[in-house]
Formats: structure tokens, sequence, C-alpha cells
């Protein structure tokens, strides 16, 4: 048992990704850093705590990243109908007693017990969703050998939609939702479907949410989505309501300036009072970053996330086949996604939607399923010949 395990160590660290590993740690610690800092105010010993359980989080999401390289994804999407209602039912768990509502009121976690965190389904379901979606695009090339038809941008399309569809109806999440979208439209993208029938999806889509707002027809419970676009062009409406998050936000930023007011030191982070940062250790850590360390913070902070996606991108480059390939990019959209409409929503050009930063915001159930996605890429690199190669060289 224990040469087995002794060779599987062997085997991961000669072929497994270590420098994407490396990258996601590094910014991992940079969060929890920042996640003490921002809880730390209510209490030390609250502050303590949840960097514990954040160290914790990051111990087990290692050993998840080795798990999940060795994983052969082939073998696991041939399986494709079990991952399909695996997808339907963990999203439709939301609707069960295990299904509790957040902060801002969706119902988009479980909270199982003797499990210290909650799970967020649209974590998971991410992943498996690449996968399935990258097995359906590589299927239409094999059998049809045609991926500009309207049916198989249909057929995409509508696994898509329909997911999407049945998440937003069970959670009222729309954030999230989006990135299915946003996971579709990259993946696709690379895999070249043709233009013409992203122009047919935008204009449709234009049209429709043109007609609902001219013809009044959005519902009273989607109202509030509409106000939180309305205040990225006009910042003075209801900056004590639906702005009051993206307000705040730019002071702590404002105020940082080049090197901030110095670690646990941010007026706004280490205040308790009802004026202070909200959301400061999750959707808007990155604007805790800014008023404590700084534009240099925050720059490291995009620096590190570039980095991580960049080598994703390599390592699809460098892929052995297509499928692989969809999977990386499938994977690297998820963090572009997240990063660039969390910090965007810091800088208020963004709609506040409850998207976290990938790697900082506090949060134990996001960081195991970010290193279960960080595995799955390391273990196509481990099987991408080129790359083994280029490892092996001694000019690297």
């Amino acid at each position: 048992m224990l040469n087995r395990l002794k060779a599987t160590l062997i085997d991961f660290i000669q072929q497994a990704d270590l420098l994407l590993l490396g990258l996601c740690t590094t910014a991992t610690l940079y969060g929890i850093v920042l996640v003490f800092s921002a809880t730390r105010y209510l209490d030390p010993s609250k502050g303590l705590r949840r960097m514990i359980t954040q160290c914790a989080a990051l111990a087990l999401g290692v050993c998840v990243y080795i798990f999940f390289s060795m994983l052969d994804l082939e073998s696991i999407t041939r399986k494709w109908k079990w991952l399909l209602a695996f997808n339907a039912g963990f999203i439709l768990l939301l609707r069960t007693p295990f299904g509790v509502a957040g902060g801002t009121g969706n119902r988009a976690w479980l909270k199982f017990p003797g499990i210290p965190f909650q799970i967020g389904p649209a974590e998971v379901v991410k992943i498996t969703f690449v996968l399935l979606l990258a097995k359906q695009i590589e299927w239409l090339w094999e059998e049809k050998e045609d991926l500009k038809s309207f049916s198989s941008a249909f057929f995409v399309a509508a696994h898509t939609f329909g997911l999407c569809g049945l998440y937003f109806v069970v959670s009222h999440d729309m954030g999230n939702g989006l990135v299915f979208v946003f996971i579709f439209l990259c993946m696709a993208f690379v895999a070249g479907f043709a233009l013409r029938w992203f122009l047919l999806l935008f204009a449709g889509t234009g049209g429709f949410v043109a007609a609902v707002l001219l013809l009044d027809l959005v519902p009273e419970n989607m109202e509030y989505m509409l106000r939180r676009f309305r205040v990225l062009f006009d910042h003075s409406f209801d900056p004590q309501g639906v702005g009051w998050q993206q307000t705040r936000s730019m002071l702590a930023i404002g105020s940082g300036g080049l090197w901030g007011q110095g670690y646990l030191n941010g007026n706004q982070t280490q205040s308790g009072s009802s004026w202070s940062l909200p959301a400061r250790q999750t959707d808007l850590i990155f604007s805790a970053a800014g008023e404590e360390l700084g534009f240099f913070g925050c720059l490291t902070i995009m620096l590190l996330l570039l980095a991580i996606i960049f080598r994703i991108l390599l390592v699809a480059r460098r892929a052995r086949t297509p499928f692989y390939r969809y999977v990386c990019v499938g994977m690297a959209s998820i963090l572009i996604f997240q990063t660039v409409i969390n910090i965007g929503m810091c800088l208020f050009v963004m709609p506040t939607i409850g998207i976290t930063l990938p790697f900082f915001s506090y949060g134990g159930s996001s960081i195991l399923t970010l290193y279960m996605a960080m595995g799955v890429v390391s273990g196509i690199k481990k099987r991408s010949p080129e790359m083994r190669r280029a490892a092996r060289s001694p000019l690297r």
C-alpha cells in the first residue's frame, strides 16, 4: 500500500503541472492573508478561525488536485448520461430541505449535516458541464464532421441554456447561471462554430431583452436585476440601496492609493460600523486589498490570476486531443468570467451579481472546486507528450 502511494506521488511530481499548482497555492495563500484581515474586525478569534478554515480547504484542495490529475477524463465522459443526470439532480437538491438561501435571498447553497461549510452546486456542476460540453462538441465533430451547421449549434446551445434555465429557475442566481453561458461561448468559439450563429444568438438575446423592457413585461421579482444594471450608467441612482456595495468599494479602493493604508489598518476593512465595506471577505475582497495594500496589492492579484489563466491556455494549446483542448478552454473561461465580473463589480463597471474572486474570496467549497478544475488541467498536461518533453528539457 505504501509502495503504491509512493509510486503515485512520484508519478505526480514527475508529470503533473507543478507550476500551475504553485501559482494556485500562491494565490490562495495571498487570499488567506486578505481573508484574515477582512474578518478580524468582528473578533480576532473569528478571523483566526476563518483563516484556519481556508488553510484546511487549501490542504484538502492540494489533495483534490493530485487526485483529479490522475483521472482518465475520456473514460469518465463515456458515462455522459450519468454526468448529465448528476448535473440536473445536484441542482434540484436546492429545492429539498438541504437547500438554503444566501445573503441575497438566492437559494444557491446546500447545507448537509456534519459538513462544516455550505456547498454551492453551481461550483461543482461547472466542472462536469465543461466535461460534458467538450464531449458533445467532440462527438459532433467526429460523427457529423461539421460544427458550422444550424443543427450542431442548436444541439450545443440547447444543452447550455437548458442547464442554465434549470439552475436559474431553481436558485434565482443569475450570476452563476451566466457562467454556463460564457463557458459555452468560449468553447464553441474555439471549436470553430460559425460566427453567424454567435451573431444570431446576440441579436436574438438583445431583441428579446428590448421587447421585454419596451412592453414592460419584467416580472416583479426580476426588477432588482434591472436596477443593478441601471446604477452602472447612473452612479447617483439609489446610492444607499442597490449601489451601496459598489459605492463603498470605490471609496475603499480610492483611499488605498499606490501602497494602501497598511495591512490590518484599512478604515473600512477594519470597521464594524454600518458605513463600512460589506461582503469584504467574499465578493469585495479585491476592494479590501485595494484599501489596505493599494494599487500594487491589487496588481499582484490580477497578475497571479492572469498567470494561472495563461498557464491553462498554454496547456490547451499543447493538448493531445481536441477534447482536452476544449476542457482546458472551459476551465480557463470559468476563471476569466469570475475575475472580470468580480473586479469589474468592485470598480463599478460591472453589475453586482454575487460572483466571488477565484482563489481569493472566502469559501471552502469554492477553493475545493477550483482545485478540482485545476487538477483536471494538470491531468491533461500530464497526458500531453509535447509538454512532458518540454518539462524534461535541460533548457527549461
